[in-house]
């Protein structure tokens, strides 16, 4: 089912939050730090779960090779969280830069990535990556429909070096777990340029379990129909936002080898569910400068992106 609405939450009274628990966890400092090696056995498995590289298009599949550099936004599959089951919350995801109950409905809404070309991320390098919460936003309080945005900021450094070889900001939106009661059309996405280029793909269930263990991320909306539905609202599971944002920078290089990668901005706007054809398109808009997006067989605008690079 790829055609969908909205769901939209029940107003709910900010005098039913406990306020000073929230701006307590808001004002404490919050940082985590991630050891970890761009193994090639683990990219390998990147690999072959992306459309762009799992030798099926015409091009073989090819192997990380030691010493190269890693690909754009494959530090994803890297520096995760590794929580017990039990300390996990009910929906499958880890606590860690979680707000306080009820904020526990987690959505990806966007982010960056900066690339310092001079030192870049090898594979098969180990590499620490420090995540650091610079900015947590209230919003909807006034209107019923609270949200809580929160901005984490990764650097990820190269052992050896003294300047970080990628820096990241993502930002989460998490919402208070109230029942969803009505329904509103997707957003619109307009003013996109015109398609230059393009890569069309079925994020299966398979694709989503693997990006799942890839990231070792549990959320259950992108395994668990029921949860997907009765839980969230929405009519099947949902593709990972990570991984849209990674095929966005997948279809740029599929189609532009050369080019080297400065900086990456996108933003998500509607759902991409699974087993809905998927499109990403792309178009040169500058002498360095791309704009893709991602939209489902219905042209419903999943997410867009903006991509800064040399060539």
């Amino acid at each position: 089912m790829c055609s969908w609405t909205r769901p939209a939450h029940r107003f709910l009274s900010t005098s039913s939050l406990n306020l000073q628990v929230l701006d307590t966890w808001i004002a404490s400092p919050k940082s985590l730090v991630f050891i970890d090696t761009f193994h090639s056995n683990h990219l390998s498995d990147l690999y072959i779960t992306l459309p762009t590289r799992d030798g099926m298009r015409g091009r073989p599949f090819a192997s990380p090779v030691q010493g190269s550099p890693l690909g754009y936004g494959h530090h994803l599959a890297f520096f995760h969280p590794r929580n017990p089951e039990a300390s996990l919350r009910t929906d499958g995801t880890d606590a860690d830069f979680c707000p306080p109950e009820p904020f526990t409905r987690r959505m990806w809404a966007g982010g960056t990535m900066t690339w310092n070309n001079e030192q870049p991320l090898k594979v098969g390098e180990k590499a620490t990556a420090v995540s650091t919460v610079d900015k947590v936003d209230k919003k909807g309080f006034e209107v019923g429909k609270p949200m809580i945005f929160v901005n984490q900021r990764i650097e990820v450094t190269v052992e050896g070096q003294s300047k970080p070889g990628m820096v990241e900001e993502r930002a989460h939106v998490y919402q208070a777990s109230v029942a969803s009661v009505e329904r509103r059309v997707p957003r619109q996405v307009n003013d996109l340029p015109k398609s230059e280029f393009s890569l069309s793909y079925t994020p299966t269930l398979t694709t989503l379990f693997r990006f799942s263990a890839l990231t070792f991320n549990g959320h259950h909306i992108h395994l668990d129909k029921d949860y997907a539905q009765k839980v969230e609202g929405y009519p099947e599971r949902l593709v990972h936002g990570p991984l849209t944002a990674l095929l966005l920078l997948e279809s740029l290089v599929y189609h532009r080898p050369k080019a080297r990668l400065r900086t990456f901005s996108y933003r998500a706007h509607n759902p991409i569910f699974v087993n809905c054809p998927a499109t990403i398109h792309g178009a040169i808009v500058a002498k360095d400068k791309a704009e893709l997006w991602c939209e489902n067989d219905e042209g419903v605008v999943g997410m867009t992106g903006v991509i800064q690079f040399d060539e």
